[in-house]
C-alpha cells in the first residue's frame, strides 16, 4: 500500500487520532556551516533550509506535474504551500485548517486526504508515520530512494537526509530477508543540533 493512501474504512479512526496530535521537518547535509552560523542566532537547520529552499521546491513541483501531464489543483496547490510554510510536519485537521477559506466552510476531510494523497505519490510530501503527519520535501528524492528522517522530540523539526551508503545498506538488509520494500523510510528520534546545544548551554549555566 502507499505510503500517503489511508483506507477509507480507517478514515474517521485515523482523522480522529490526528486531531489528537497536532504534531510537528527537514536534512542534515547541504549547507552545513551556513546553518551552524545561523544556529548560533538562535534558527535550528529545519526552518533554515525551509526559509531557503521552499521556493525552488515549489517551482519543482510544477515543472514535475507539466512534464508528467499532471495537473496541480488549486488544493493540491494551496496544501504543497502550506507544508512548505512550516518547517515541522502537520497533521491533516491542522492543514485542512490552514488552507480553507477564512469565514467560509472547512475543507472536507477526504478531499484533504486525495490531495495529500496524490503529494506523497509524486514524492512532493512524506508522511511520517510515528507523528502521523506530512512534511514537504525539499530534496525531489526518487520514489525508490531511502530516506531517513532525523525527528527532535524537543522542538520537534525534522531533518531530512538520503544517501547511496544508506540506500545500499538497507538494500542488503531487505536481499537477505528476501524483502520486497514498497516503501523506504527510516525514522529516529532523539535530539537536533539546536537542542543539544541550547541543553548544553543550559547546563553549563
Amino acid at each position: 500500500m502507499d505510503v500517503g493512501r489511508l483506507p477509507d474504512v480507517s478514515l474517521q479512526r485515523n482523522m480522529s487520532r490526528m486531531h489528537a496530535d497536532s504534531t510537528d521537518p527537514h536534512r542534515p547535509h547541504q549547507h552545513r556551516e551556513s546553518a551552524r552560523a545561523d544556529a548560533h542566532q538562535g534558527e535550528c537547520r529545519h526552518a533554515h533550509d525551509h526559509r531557503h529552499h521552499a521556493a525552488q521546491a515549489l517551482e519543482r513541483a510544477e515543472r514535475v506535474c507539466r512534464e508528467r501531464g499532471l495537473r496541480m489543483t488549486p488544493i493540491r496547490r494551496k496544501a504543497l504551500e502550506a507544508l512548505h510554510g512550516d518547517h515541522r510536519p502537520i497533521g491533516a485537521y491542522d492543514l485542512a485548517d490552514r488552507i480553507s477559506p477564512a469565514g467560509g466552510r472547512r475543507l472536507a476531510p477526504i478531499s484533504i486526504y486525495r490531495a495529500l494523497d496524490f503529494l506523497v505519490e509524486q514524492g512532493f510530501v512524506h508522511r511520517l508515520s510515528s507523528r502521523n503527519a506530512f512534511i514537504a520535501c525539499l530534496h525531489g528524492h526518487g520514489a525508490d530512494d531511502v530516506v531517513a528522517f532525523l525527528i527532535c522530540e524537543a522542538c520537534g523539526g525534522v531533518d531530512e537526509d538520503s544517501s547511496p551508503a544508506m540506500k545500499q545498506a538497507v538494500g542488503l538488509i531487505a536481499q537477505e530477508r528476501r524483502f520486497a520494500p514498497s516503501h523506504q523510510v527510516v525514522e529516529i528520534v532523539g535530539l537536533c543540533e539546536h537542542c543539544r546545544n541550547g541543553a548544553n548551554s543550559g547546563k553549563r549555566a
